[in-house]
């Protein structure tokens, strides 16, 4: 029973490690904070006037609130014209997470 019981764990944990690995941006294991160009509309001109941001938080990975959409950060900027896009993510062991789009343009 033992030796079944450890089988099985040693699977549970083998399956744990390697799911998700294939992720988009890196993944810290305890502690994620980073930033990622998510779009570039207009690569000519990087110039903008205004900055819209859109945030999503998660707690224990049980509750998220929020609307971190880019169509979010481009009502709260008051963008017509984007420019580009930046996503943010910061993660503390799973526990507290936050996400950002923000969005540049005129």
């Amino acid at each position: 029973m033992k030796k079944k019981l450890l089988h099985v764990s040693t699977l549970a944990v083998m399956v744990l490690l390697v799911t998700g690995c294939a992720t988009p941006y890196p993944v810290g294991l305890l502690y994620t904070e980073l930033n990622l160009p998510h779009q570039a509309v207009s690569q000519s001109e990087v110039s903008y006037t205004k900055v819209g941001v859109a945030k999503a938080t998660s707690v224990l990975g049980l509750v998220t609130t929020g609307d971190a959409s880019q169509r979010a950060a481009i009502r709260n900027g008051q963008i017509t014209k984007v420019k580009y896009i930046d996503y943010s993510v910061k993660n503390i062991l799973g526990i507290y997470g936050e996400y950002t789009v923000t969005v540049y343009g005129d």
